[in-house]
């Protein structure tokens, strides 16, 4: 019984003690995990790269703000991005908007002075709101001695107007919906101003990239531009350059 007693008690030993061991293999484990999460992530040095004004136009000209970006400072690029695409969300309303006029007017012609719309040029929409019939346009075209000018009565070209006062709305919805197609062109001139701008910021904006990366890599440094011809590159060149 005695003997009994004793293997029982060196085995809660044997057991207590192989419970402390693992505790403390634990207790280090955990604290040496602790160690390694609290370890300052290592740097990758950053190298520096110059750039090439050239590239950085080209990209502008392509589409404002991104010679901006790939000079790194699209902080002012955005707002050229911004513009082109007001810019031609303006385009896009005037012409859309002139359209809708132009096609009010003629067809409020057709119903007002019995004009066959398919087949007329501009001009003839023009001289349609000045006269009050064919007859009246073709003495003025013969007396002015134009006679390449004047219309055939007996065509698809007569019209004849049922007042003076609807020729004259029908001439200002005309001249109206000129004005706002004549504004969607001046729309497109101010596009082209955008991406000019947007490329001579660009232009600074690699110079003074470019005069930052010297000053971190001294005489050498790495210099990115397009390879083609023309709008059509077909492909990038890096080059590794030392200024001697």
């Amino acid at each position: 019984m005695r003997t009994f007693i004793i293997i029982i008690v060196l085995l809660c030993a044997s057991a207590a003690a192989e419970a402390q061991y693992s505790m403390q293999q634990l207790r280090s484990e955990l604290t040496g995990t602790l160690a390694v999460d609290q370890e300052e992530p290592s740097v990758q040095p950053v190298v520096a790269e110059r750039r090439s004004a050239a590239t950085a136009v080209f990209y502008s000209l392509l589409l404002p703000g991104m010679g901006e970006y790939y000079a790194g400072g699209f902080d002012e690029g955005q707002y050229s991005l911004i513009a082109e695409g007001g810019l031609w969300l303006t385009w896009f309303s005037f012409r859309q908007y002139g359209s809708w006029l132009r096609d009010d007017a003629r067809n409020f012609a057709a119903a007002h002075a019995g004009v066959s719309l398919s087949g007329k040029n501009d001009r003839y929409f023009v001289d349609l709101g000045n006269f009050n019939d064919i007859y009246e346009y073709n003495d003025k075209q013969l007396q002015d001695r134009e006679l390449e000018r004047v219309y055939d009565a007996n065509s698809s070209l007569y019209w004849r107007w049922d007042s003076d006062q609807n020729r004259q709305e029908y001439r200002a919805l005309r001249v109206s919906s000129e004005k706002v197609l004549n504004n969607a062109q001046f729309v497109i001139a101010g596009i082209v101003v955008n991406h000019i701008i947007s490329a001579i910021n660009a232009a600074r904006l690699v110079r003074i990239a470019n005069a930052q990366a010297s000053e971190q890599l001294g005489s050498w440094w790495f210099q990115s531009s397009l390879s083609g011809n023309g709008l059509k590159p077909d492909g990038m060149t890096l080059s590794l350059i030392h200024r001697f």
